[in-house]
Order: structure tokens, then C-alpha cells, then sequence
């Protein structure tokens, strides 16, 4: 079943525009979920809003934003007063900005989105808009309203659409460097680099789809069926697993290890 378009409008680059869907590329709709119940009636257990020193439930128009300035002490804020501050939701992609498709480092990526012309007559200026990035190396930079919030969008080109990847925002991305290892006084022993190397061509495989599987969604849904069938599931191992020894001492050493191991591994 085509996944089901969450978003309609238009995309906007200086006086060409075109209307456009987005959808999620990525889904969650096949994760194991549970719902919270009551073990004696085995009916669903509903959470609710309480007042933290009364304990009396709150309704809905009774609650307000906070924002703490002391102890005990905030200075409220209507919802409307929060989203006069946002940006409108216009429905526009309106690309103002581009940059270099590499120059955006990995860590500012957050959620990615396919966008796909709406219409025939939308077809051609979203497949020129689409070209053109691919041929200049560049993605876009709009703003837009999702997940009821305001954010910098990145659009890139992608066979014969457009991805559009929400970024994450500046106060989120910590730094690297203050979290980097520190530089060894001493450039890497080549003969050690090499046998790393070694290690990696042994291991090196192209990319598929299930070296990102879950196996515990996997464990889960067994455990599900057994239950179903009224059949009760033994008992795994379970536990932490064993922590690797620190006491290496020979680099080199440990590194030939893996390589033979990894041969042997192959030969099976």
C-alpha cells in the first residue's frame, strides 16, 4: 500500500512555482507497540494531566505554558502568544538560499522527506528546479512549519525527486571538538595502519538493507506468536553481554589475530 501523503503545497523558487506532496521517508508503522493495561480487568490505562501538589486532574483549558524565572515562580504564555512568533503556515517551500550539497554536515540532519510533483502541469518546473540543483551540486535552504513547529528545511535532489530533510537547530548540535579524543603525539605505526586496513577489506560488504534490521522487534514478535498459540516462551540467556578485555598489551599482535580469524571465518 502507497504510503499516504501528510503534506500539500507549493514549492517556490523566484517567480516559478508548483504544487507539491510530501511524505515521510522513513515509518514506524511495523514497530511492535503495547498498550499500558490494568493486569486485573485488563482494560487500557489512560494517562492524565494533574496538579502536582493537589493531585486533582486539570482539564485542558486550565493548562498554560511555563516558563520558569525562580523557584516556584513562572511567567505564563498563551498559545496564541507562541505561535504569533512562528512563521505563518503558508504552505510555501519558498527556496531563498543554496549551498553546497557536502557542506552540511551529517549531524545537522534530522528527519528526511520525499517531495514529489502533485500534478502533470507541476512535473516540469519541479523536474527543472530538481535538474538544476544536480547540475550546480546544491540544495536549498526554505522554512517551514512541521510538526507544529517552524524549521530550516534542506531540499536535495534524488533520482527523480526531491528530499526534503528537516535540520535539527543551532543550540541542539553540540560541538565535536569539546567531545574529540585527544591527538596522539605520534603519527599511527604504518605496519599496524596496514594490518587495520586488512581487517577492514575482510570485512568490507556492499550495503543492505538488513545489516540495519532489529532483532529485538524480532524476539518480540515470536514471544507475540508463542502467546498467541497459548504456548508459554522459554527463558533466554538474557543478561549483559560480556565485556571485551582491556588488557591488551600488542597492538600489532591483536591485529594479526583478526586477520587470521577473519580468513577462518571466510573459509566456512
Amino acid at each position: 500500500m502507497a504510503p499516504r501523503v501528510f503534506w500539500k503545497g507549493y514549492l517556490k523558487l523566484s517567480l516559478v512555482t508548483c504544487r507539491v506532496t510530501m511524505t515521510p521517508a522513513v515509518t514506524e508503522s511495523a514497530k511492535v507497540r503495547f498498550h499500558n493495561l490494568n493486569r486485573k480487568t485488563q482494560n487500557r490505562v489512560l494517562n492524565q494531566y494533574v496538579d502536582s501538589v493537589t493531585g486533582d486532574p486539570v482539564d485542558e483549558d486550565d493548562q498554560v505554558k511555563g516558563y520558569p524565572k525562580g523557584e516556584n515562580d513562572y511567567v505564563l504564555l498563551e498559545d496564541e502568544e507562541i505561535e504569533d512568533v512562528g512563521l505563518e503556515s503558508t504552505r510555501t517551500i519558498d527556496i531563498e538560499t543554496f549551498v553546497p550539497a557536502d557542506s552540511i554536515g551529517w549531524i545537522w540532519y534530522d528527519r528526511p522527506h520525499y517531495l514529489a510533483p502533485d500534478d502533470e502541469v507541476s512535473a516540469e518546473a519541479f523536474t527543472v528546479i530538481r535538474e538544476a540543483m544536480a547540475k550546480t551540486k546544491t540544495g536549498g535552504i526554505a522554512r517551514l512549519v512541521m510538526y507544529r513547529r517552524e524549521r530550516a528545511v534542506l531540499l536535495l535532489p534524488k533520482d527523480k525527486g526531491i528530499v526534503v530533510w528537516t535540520l535539527r537547530y543551532g543550540d541542539e548540535v553540540r560541538d565535536a571538538e569539546d567531545y574529540a579524543a585527544e591527538k596522539p603525539s605520534e603519527k599511527p605505526d604504518k605496519a599496524q595502519l596496514k594490518l587495520v586496513e586488512k581487517v577492514i577489506g575482510e570485512r568490507t560488504q556492499a550495503w543492505k538493507a538488513s545489516m540495519a534490521s532489529d532483532p529485538v522487534q524480532e524476539k518480540l514478535l515470536d514471544i507475540i506468536a508463542k502467546h498467541q498459540k497459548g504456548r508459554k516462551p522459554k527463558k533466554g540467556a538474557g543478561g549483559k553481554a560480556s565485556e571485551p578485555s582491556s588488557n591488551v598489551i600488542d597492538i600489532t599482535e591483536a591485529l594479526k589475530r583478526s586477520l587470521q580469524a577473519e580468513k577462518k571465518s571466510s573459509r566456512r
